[in-house]
């Protein structure tokens, strides 16, 4: 009887506890931009994703998981739209219990719904996020509904907000970088911004595109280490910075998620692939040009769902 006692006890205290961090951590998200999209797959360049007969992939385990695009976007004033200097699809897969980041190279050469062939990070220049979505959604066959975005400004903040993020510079890193040395370091977020623009070194925008994973993926270990009982206090810090479409309550199921399966294996994948694409010049102007959209899309979703 004792033990029946103590166990419905328990099971109270922690229905209050989760009952207030819900409500507390919804009264933290009032405080976030939260943008409007369509919702109707037409005007997100939505199609069912195909599944082939003998595939291990179910519209089940596709289910599990979540893709949502990541923007980071060239300008200093709010008003203004911008074009997107970064893109990123992020996959939270619950089924292999892994986060999956995956660039898009911002010259590749794709069709702009109702705007032709250009570089896909005008997309968002043109007509937003909603746009963008629906580039990125038709050009490889993806199922992305919901979008984060942050400027520079922003940038900045949320990795000062976060304490720094730790990152290993290389020799020909640190002439970009303020106040920075060859090696491991804690960067401030001036510096990180600077660190993450770098493109006049190395492998050009294709090492760009690694420093943006590498930054993201620090950042979201930070979040990670700091235990569900912080998550409505991070909240609270970074979203008045993040413009999303994402609601309150998939905010909320999104981070409960991720802690509750334990995810912490993070990967990382970049189209076009390398062998897959080429640059030329098109009209004098620089361009990343898939091989074909085909192969892109397969390895793309092998690496996503892996089929």
């Amino acid at each position: 009887m004792m033990n029946k006692k103590i166990i419905i006890s328990v099971m109270i205290i922690l229905a209050v506890m989760i009952t207030g961090t819900s409500i507390y951590s919804s009264r933290l998200l009032g405080k976030m931009n939260n943008i409007e999209i369509p919702e109707n797959d037409k005007d997100l360049g939505i199609t069912p994703l195909p599944i082939e007969k003998d595939s291990p992939s179910s519209e089940k385990e596709i289910s599990k998981i979540t893709n949502i695009a990541l923007f980071g976007i060239d300008r200093r004033n709010p008003s203004e739209i911008g074009r997107s200097d970064s893109m990123m699809i992020a996959s939270l897969d619950t089924n292999h219990k892994k986060i999956k980041l995956t660039s898009i190279m911002r010259d590749t050469y794709v069709d702009i719904p109702s705007k032709g062939m250009d570089k896909i990070n005008h997309a968002y220049a043109f007509g937003g996020p909603e746009l963008s979505l629906k580039t990125i959604n038709q050009n490889f066959n993806m199922n992305i509904r919901e979008f984060a975005a942050v400027d520079f400004e922003s940038l900045e903040y949320i990795i000062d907000a976060l304490g720094g993020v730790e990152i290993t510079l290389k020799e020909n890193e640190v002439s970009y970088v303020p106040d920075s040395f060859p090696g491991t370091q804690l960067l401030n977020g001036k510096q990180a911004l600077a660190y993450s623009r770098i493109r006049k070194t190395g492998n050009g925008d294709f090492e760009r595109t690694e420093r943006h994973r590498v930054i993201l993926e620090t950042v979201i270990n930070k979040g990670l280490s700091i235990g569900i009982s912080q998550y409505p206090k991070l909240l609270n810090t970074l979203l008045p910075y993040v413009d999303t479409s994402l609601s309150q309550n998939e905010i909320l199921k999104l981070g409960t998620s991720i802690f509750t399966a334990n995810i912490k294996d993070i990967e990382q994948f970049r189209i076009p692939v390398d062998g897959y694409a080429s640059g030329r010049s098109i009209d004098g102007i620089y361009y990343l040009v898939p091989d074909t959209l085909e192969d892109n899309i397969k390895l793309l979703h092998e690496f996503i769902y892996e089929k």
